[in-house]
């Protein structure tokens, strides 16, 4: 392991309120001082980095990636899918528990980690299954899957139709501590859906998923968080009447948080006007109203982090009439492009948009994980926040190239990141 100094970068790390032009020391993996830039001595045996004109900012921590292996390896696998979050800054991936088998015993997670620590480039977290083999029937074995490391607990889309299940597994997570992570789809109300419920589904003759599939879904959860008292995190929003009623629980001082796709902020249902299989996503994008209320729900806090809902797909999986495809987009390689631009876009700053990726998530998913304090893990991305770019197919280092962003222009280009200290990914062209 390389000991590291990065040297005159503007450093922000929003988790200690940091935004300046620093100098960053890291020994053995760790982050061991951050002094004013251009102060730290240079030995002959300490590797540097000259981030002059870049951006220094803790490793994005990703709330939800599916990465395909176990089960899918056809799609995409561990090593391919790490190698593309660190090619796009992400060092922290938390892996939902719908692999085939379903993280639903410690023997599967311990396989996760086994396939992640031989490769060595992003960090796993994994969340347990609420129920086994996410039939919504039966509790999983919580503790056990806590004791293996996951970081809280899903049932991911799959309902849980019996309240008083959902009920009783709040009720278990809540006394071991686990946050439950909840996709919120009223089942019946969603199933067979392709597209959000309105006047452009119906042209195009798609079958909508309403909102209240979504609304519903929050409306009971938040009902049984209020009697449990157990740590709930909503993922995915995507209305203006979802991001509402998480405003209210928070009002409320219920333990909630609540995330949004980024191809949620820059994409409506006008986008899949013309069949495009691309924006085939679940939950499916929304009117216009609702793009700009979740956009003011990132501004105001309601909504606490962006993920990228990375789902990489193989060619066929979209060379289908459009309800035919399988729904998803590979974004982990546009997470950070579409938050700055973002950031471009509303009233947030670099520094709080940086936040939602970071420092944020990591709290959610209770790591230690997303800042660039002194004796942190030294897991960095550096970017170039004024370089323009285009996203174009050959360079997705993703498995999968289902993107609607294909051919888009952005600002702002990862150039280094490290994990545990070692430089995994350099943009020669900066070097």
């Amino acid at each position: 392991m390389n000991n590291t100094i990065i040297k005159n970068g503007q450093l922000i790390d929003p988790a200690n309120n940091v935004d300046q032009l620093a100098d960053i020391l890291i020994v053995d993996g760790k982050i061991a001082a951050i002094e004013p830039a251009n102060t730290l001595t240079m030995k002959d045996d300490i590797q540097i980095i000259d981030a002059s004109n870049l951006t220094i900012i803790p490793g994005l921590v990703d709330c939800c990636a599916r990465l395909r292996e176990p089960g899918q390896e056809h799609k995409a696998t561990i090593k391919s899918e790490t190698i593309a979050a660190t090619n796009a800054g992400i060092t922290t991936l938390c892996c939902p528990p719908d692999t085939d088998p379903v993280i639903d015993e410690p023997a599967v997670v311990e396989l996760i980690n086994q396939k992640t620590a031989s490769i060595a480039h992003s960090r796993i977290v994994t969340l347990g299954a609420l129920t086994t083999g996410l039939n919504g029937e039966h509790l999983s074995e919580m503790h056990a899957l806590r004791q293996a490391g996951c970081v809280g607990l899903s049932n991911c889309r799959k309902p849980v139709e019996n309240s008083q299940i959902l009920k009783r597994a709040l009720t278990y997570a809540a006394t071991f501590d686990m946050r439950v992570f909840i996709e919120p789809d009223e089942h019946w109300l969603s199933v067979g859906g392709s597209a959000h419920e309105g006047e452009i589904a119906t042209r195009l003759g798609l079958k909508g998923i309403p909102v209240s599939a979504e609304t519903v879904a929050i409306a009971r959860a938040l009902e049984l968080v209020a009697e449990t008292g157990a740590s709930v995190h909503f993922g995915r929003l995507s209305s203006a009447q979802g991001a509402e009623m998480i405003a209210r629980a928070k009002n409320e001082h219920l333990p909630v948080t609540a995330d949004v796709s980024a191809h949620q902020l820059h994409l409506t249902e006008h986008d899949i006007s013309s069949f495009n299989s691309a924006c085939h996503v679940i939950p499916p994008l929304r009117a216009q109203r609702d793009q700009e209320a979740l956009r003011n729900a990132v501004v105001n806090g309601t909504i606490d982090a962006i993920c990228s809902d990375h789902q990489p797909h193989d060619i066929d999986a979209k060379q289908a009439p459009f309800a035919s495809t399988e729904a998803g987009i590979s974004g982990l390689e546009t997470l950070l492009p579409l938050c700055l631009r973002l950031s471009q876009q509303t009233p947030l700053t670099t520094s709080d948009i940086i936040k939602k990726i970071t420092c944020s998530p990591a709290t959610i998913l209770g790591i230690d994980a997303g800042t660039l304090s002194v004796g942190a893990n030294a897991d960095i991305c550096i970017y170039d926040e004024t370089e323009d770019w285009q996203l174009v197919s050959d360079a997705i280092y993703s498995s999968g190239k289902n993107t609607p962003f294909l051919g888009w222009n952005f600002q702002g280009k990862v150039k280094h990141t490290m994990v545990n200290g070692d430089l995994l990914f350099s943009d020669a062209e900066s070097s």
